[in-house]
């Protein structure tokens, strides 16, 4: 009998978050197929009927919410619509996010992988590449004032680099100050006026 259509898209879906999580939490070097195809719910011989490859499932798990329109926000109390005019501030707020912080396995990979991406093949480092530069296409869109296009890469480096840091810090009154900090330094650099919310 014939899969009910929708079937294999939303297979591939599964395979996708669970690879998500696993390289989120572990890296991409400590996951096995195993792991990743049980926390689908599947078994490892259907992995090659969806995916050449671990390194390229790797690419697609670099999308995020920037670049997927099926990306499920997870955190509460954190938003981010990307067709809102205060977009900009939203995506700094949620990045930084005190959610975000702590929910490692729903994270943007940009934070959970940067150093497999730097280390990994040319198609990682353009996927990374891609994620990124929609991140910047976004704050771009609603920063105030001239060199819009510095201040949104300058802004989304401060996002990313600013929760790695954060994130690899044992103190977190520490951690926390600096993703307060970093809240603060991108609001004003936004001209979006200091707004510090680490809900």
């Amino acid at each position: 009998m014939p899969y009910p259509s929708g079937h294999r898209d939303a297979v591939r879906t599964r395979i996708v978050a669970s690879a998500r999580r696993l390289f989120n939490r572990h890296g991409f070097d400590n996951v096995s197929l195993e792991q990743i195809m049980s926390g689908a719910g599947l078994t490892r011989g259907g992995f090659y009927s969806y995916f050449r490859s671990k390194s390229d499932l790797y690419v697609e798990v670099l999308g995020c919410f920037f670049t997927d329109p099926d990306w499920k926000n997870v955190w509460e109390g954190v938003t981010v619509d990307l067709a809102s005019t205060n977009a900009g501030q939203q995506v700094v707020k949620a990045y930084l996010s005190r959610q975000h912080f702590e929910d490692i396995e729903n994270s943007c990979p940009m934070v959970a992988l940067p150093g497999d991406v730097a280390r990994g093949s040319e198609s990682a480092r353009k996927a990374f590449e891609t994620v990124f530069t929609a991140m910047v296409d976004v704050l771009d869109q609603t920063i105030a004032g001239d060199r819009r296009r510095v201040k949104a890469q300058a802004i989304a480096a401060l996002c990313v680099g600013g929760m790695v840091v954060a994130r690899a810090l044992v103190n977190r009154t520490v951690a926390d100050q600096l993703r307060a900090g970093c809240i603060d330094v991108a609001m004003e650099l936004g001209g979006w006026g200091k707004e510090v919310d680490l809900r």
